[in-house]
């Protein structure tokens, strides 16, 4: 498909324009007019043998006019004199460098999320607004703002020392587009596909580079058997379905296999990270056949050592799930108690408590806490599920509610 291949190919274009003329602005600009005249100049002509080559070349040829035009009006004609017609496209494929460029520690995660998928997503400036329900001139204002920081930023991948940290800030951008995808925050979609299916891509793409990295083919394997349960997370209407009532049969085989094929040689070959625990807890819950096969006990293991190795609140409310599982659901509530201050006002706080307390048959605190929840969540889907929790407090039984998930969406 013409489309998939032009966008495909945007993010290896722009980085070969970026480091031949500079100007991360202009390049890009330069790149939209070839990416547009391919778009009315291959269906008649036909797809020419090394796209990237004809693409670069027309884009290098726009760059150069822009730049011709800006001398004249300058009075530059003797430097514009020394360009040369484009050279051959270079066989190096720029798009880790591009990367890394878009995660500069010099952005902030917005703008990095928002340049990352404009440049190496080749996503237009309108679907990223509508992916994040934000107004199109907010992530443009993102966008330029990010672009201008960048400005006399070089073209390279950073120095040895630095990469460590710049592939962290690349890894958690895709995992943050991946979440928003998969489980929007906000809106009446429960899902944005076109967001996740983005991540996964940018992921293989940087696996394909980094084939050593263990916490990118954790990332990876992380989101391919996250997103294998996403055809049976919602009815034929949009409503949502917990993890324990899926028809796992619907789930995608091939990605849980791929992704558990992916997380198993990445844990013997590789420092254990973050991003691999978490594809393990996730590889445990695809592995059951039903909700009552869950093995909790290693999903707590696993939690517990992923609270040791990345702290943080999020983790640690998953880890009271998986206590609960374990160990019944006063124990869980009791940790709650001491939970993170920073979770006070967040929705899967007390998604998570009425879970609890629904288990421990306090069916009127429960109804509490999920209209709290309802109250706090910005999703319609969620805002239903919880409200039908509500009214039916107290009436169902262990896991019903599917609240037990891994720390990726369930």
């Amino acid at each position: 498909m013409l489309e998939e291949l032009l966008r495909e190919q945007a993010p290896q274009v722009l980085g070969a324009l970026v480091r031949r003329y500079g100007d991360f602005d202009a390049c890009e600009d330069a790149v939209q007019e070839a990416l547009l005249a391919a778009s009315l100049q291959w269906p008649g002509d036909g797809v020419p043998e090394n796209p990237r080559s004809w693409l670069i070349t027309v884009a290098s040829r726009r760059r150069i006019e822009v730049l011709r035009s800006e001398a004249a009006r300058t009075r530059r004609e003797e430097t514009v004199s020394l360009w040369t017609p484009p050279e051959p496209a270079s066989p190096d494929d720029d798009s880790l460098t591009l990367l890394m460029l878009c995660c500069h520690p010099a952005l902030t995660p917005q703008s990095q999320v928002a340049l990352t998928l404009r440049a190496v997503g080749g996503l237009t400036t309108g679907e990223i607004a509508r992916a994040f329900l934000v107004p199109e001139a907010t992530i443009g204002q993102r966008i330029s703002r990010a672009k201008a920081k960048l400005q006399g930023a070089r073209f390279a991948l950073p120095p040895a020392a630095e990469q460590p940290e710049r592939l962290a800030a690349v890894l958690h951008v895709l995992y943050l587009i991946f979440n928003e995808g998969y489980t929007a925050s906000s809106g009446t979609s429960l899902h944005r596909v076109e967001l996740s299916a983005e991540a996964i891509r940018l992921t293989r793409l940087l696996r394909e580079q980094l084939p050593a990295e263990g916490e990118v083919a954790g990332l990876l394997a992380l989101m391919l058997l996250t997103d294998a349960r996403r055809p049976a997370r919602t009815t034929a209407e949009g409503a949502l379905v917990p993890l324990p009532e899926q028809d796992r049969s619907s789930w995608d085989t091939a990605s849980i296999a791929e992704g558990t094929e992916l997380v198993e040689a990445t844990l013997r070959s590789a420092p254990v990270g973050p991003y691999q625990l978490q594809a393990a807890i996730a590889a445990v819950h695809d592995a059951a056949a039903d909700a009552d096969e869950t093995d909790w006990r290693e999903i707590l293991m696993l939690y517990e050592l992923l609270e040791s190795t990345a702290p943080g609140p999020m983790v640690t409310l998953n880890r009271i799930v998986a206590v609960a599982m374990v160990h019944g659901p006063d124990a869980g509530l009791t940790l709650l108690a001491d939970v993170d201050p920073a979770l006070r006002d967040h929705h899967r706080l007390a998604a998570v408590r009425a879970h609890l307390l629904e288990l421990a048959g306090d069916g009127a605190a429960a109804r509490e806490a999920y209209e709290l929840a309802a109250r706090l969540t910005q999703s319609t889907p969620e805002q239903a599920y919880l409200l039908g929790r509500a009214a039916s407090a107290g009436s169902s039984g262990l896991g019903s509610t599917g609240l037990g998930s891994s720390a990726a969406p369930s």
